[in-house]
C-alpha cells in the first residue's frame, strides 16, 4: 500500500460562523446598521463567515445581559436555523454579560474589542508589535477567565478571539498571567528606550516629521507607496497593515521630511489597545504637522474623520497643525455621492484648514497635498533675513540652507559662499558664526 503524505491528510478547518448582535442607544454617533456592517468586516478579516446579525433599540445596554431577555431568547431560537458557534457583540462586554452569555446561549460569546484585539494579533510583524498586542490581549483576558471553553484553546486553529501569542494564558492562573504581563511591559520599556533614543538623534538632525493619520482602511499606506515608494502591504482591508513605517521625501522647494505611516483608527478603539500602542503612538505628537487621510467616498465619512479627531484629542495631539487629505475622489460617483464640495460640507473641517483633493492610488494632486505640507510647516517657523558666509570648508552647511532656508542670492568670494536669504529662527544656532541677522549686518 502506497502511504498517503502527511499534507494530503490535513483538511481545511471549516470557518466559524458567527451572529452579530448591537444595541442601538438614543445618541449613538452611528447607525446601528453601519455599525453592524463595519462589525462584519472585521469579522471576515478574521476569516469567520457572518450568518445574521440582530439589533435592540435601548436606552442603555442591559447590565447583565447586554439585550433584554426577550431578544437574548429570540438569538438562542435562532441558533438551530443559522447554525452559528459564535455571538459577537458591537460593543464591549463586561466580564458578567460575557459570562451570562454564554451560559444562556451555550455558545462562546465575543465582543467588540476582542475581535479586533484578535485582529491586531493576525497583523503584528515587528517584535514590538506583538508585544503589545499580547499585553492588550492578556489585560482583557485577566477579568475574563473561565473554564467554560478553554478546550477551544487546545484546537490547533484556535478560533477568533483565542489567536495570538498569549492564547495559552487562557488555562493559567492569574498569578501566572500577571508575571506574564510584568514581563511584557519591562521588554516594553527597553523598547521605548530605544525608540526614544531615536527621537533624540532625530531630533538633532532637525528634520520635520509629518505623521498620516486617519481611519483603517482610508487608504494611508497606499498614499505613503505613492510618495516614496515604501512597498507598504496596501489592502482592501481593514487593519491591512499594523506596524508603522518612517521614510525621507522632499518637499517642494527642496526640504526634506519625513514622512510617517501610523495605525489606523476606528470607531471605539478599545482603550488597552491605545494604551498598549502609546509608544508606537507617541510618533504622532512627535510630529511637527499631521497629513489626515479620509476616504471622502464611504457612506461613513463624517463619523469616521470626527471619530480621527477624537482619539487625536484623547492622545493629546489636537492642537498640531493639520492638512486634510480628502483621498479617493477619482472614485467619486456624482449620482451615489453627489459632488466633492458637497461631500466636503458634510465633514468636521475648521474654517482654514488646508485640504487638498487627491487619489492615493493614483497620484492626482499629490503635488498639491506636499505644497499644502510644507506651507503648514514653513508656517511653524519664523524667518528672520539672514547674511551667511560659509567657508568653503564647510560645505555641507550651504546644503543644509537650502534644506531649511530660503536662498534670494548666492555668491561666490574668497572668503567662501555668500548667501542672502532667510532661516528659520530655531535653524541659527546650526550654523554658528557663519550666519547674522541682517539687521546687524555683516560685510562678505
Amino acid at each position: 500500500m502506497v502511504p498517503i503524505p502527511h499534507e494530503m491528510l490535513v483538511t481545511n478547518q471549516p470557518k466559524e460562523r458567527a451572529l452579530l448582535m448591537g444595541v442601538e442607544t438614543r445618541n449613538a454617533d452611528w447607525r446601528i446598521t453601519d455599525a453592524l456592517e463595519e462589525l462584519a468586516r472585521l469579522t471576515e478579516t478574521v476569516d469567520v463567515e457572518v450568518v445574521g446579525a440582530v439589533s435592540q433599540k435601548l436606552d442603555h445596554p442591559i447590565a447583565a445581559t447586554y439585550v433584554g431577555k426577550g431578544k437574548v431568547e429570540e438569538i438562542k431560537d435562532l441558533r438551530e436555523s443559522l447554525g452559528y458557534e459564535l455571538v459577537i457583540a458591537n460593543d464591549e462586554l463586561t466580564p458578567s454579560q460575557q459570562r451570562n452569555l454564554e451560559k444562556v446561549l451555550d455558545c462562546k460569546v465575543l465582543d467588540r474589542t476582542g475581535l479586533i484585539l484578535d485582529v491586531f494579533a493576525r497583523r503584528a510583524r515587528t517584535h514590538e508589535g506583538r508585544l503589545q498586542v499580547e499585553l492588550a490581549q492578556l489585560e482583557y483576558r485577566m477579568p475574563r477567565l473561565t473554564r467554560m471553553w478553554t478546550h477551544l484553546s487546545r484546537q490547533a486553529v484556535g478560533g477568533v478571539g483565542l489567536r495570538g501569542p498569549g492564547e495559552t494564558q487562557l488555562e493559567s492562573d492569574r498569578r501566572e498571567i500577571g508575571k506574564r504581563i510584568a514581563f511584557i511591559k519591562d521588554q516594553l520599556s527597553h523598547v521605548h528606550t530605544h525608540r526614544q533614543l531615536y527621537r533624540d538623534r532625530r531630533k538633532q538632525t532637525r528634520t520635520p516629521v509629518a505623521a498620516l493619520v486617519g481611519y483603517t482602511n482610508a487608504g494611508k499606506s497606499t498614499l505613503l507607496n505613492t510618495l516614496t515608494g515604501a512597498g507598504v502591504l496596501a489592502e482592501d482591508q481593514l487593519f491591512a497593515t499594523l506596524d508603522p513605517t518612517t521614510r525621507k521625501i522632499t518637499l517642494p522647494g527642496g526640504r526634506d521630511v519625513l514622512l510617517t505611516d501610523t495605525v489606523g483608527f476606528i470607531n471605539n478603539l478599545p482603550t488597552m489597545l491605545i494604551a498598549a500602542f502609546r509608544a508606537t503612538l507617541e510618533e504622532i505628537n512627535e510630529a511637527s504637522v499631521l497629513i489626515h487621510v479620509l476616504d471622502v467616498t464611504h457612506p461613513n465619512a463624517p463619523e469616521q474623520a470626527q471619530t480621527v479627531l477624537t482619539v487625536l484629542e484623547e492622545l493629546g495631539a489636537d492642537d498640531k497643525p493639520m492638512v486634510w487629505a480628502l483621498n479617493k475622489v477619482d472614485q467619486i460617483d456624482p449620482e451615489v455621492h453627489g459632488s466633492l464640495d458637497e461631500l466636503v460640507a458634510r465633514l468636521p473641517i475648521e474654517s482654514g484648514a488646508l485640504t487638498a483633493p487627491i487619489s492615493g492610488a493614483t497620484g492626482y494632486n499629490v503635488p498639491q497635498l506636499l505644497a499644502a505640507v510644507s506651507a503648514e510647516l514653513e508656517s511653524l517657523d519664523r524667518f528672520v533675513p539672514v547674511t551667511a558666509v560659509i567657508p568653503y570648508a564647510d560645505s555641507a552647511l550651504v546644503d543644509q540652507f537650502h534644506k531649511v532656508g530660503r536662498v534670494d542670492t548666492i555668491d561666490y568670494v574668497e572668503r567662501g559662499t555668500v548667501i542672502h536669504g532667510q532661516l528659520p529662527e530655531a535653524e541659527l544656532t546650526r550654523f554658528g558664526a557663519h550666519v547674522a541677522v541682517e539687521s546687524e549686518g555683516i560685510t562678505a
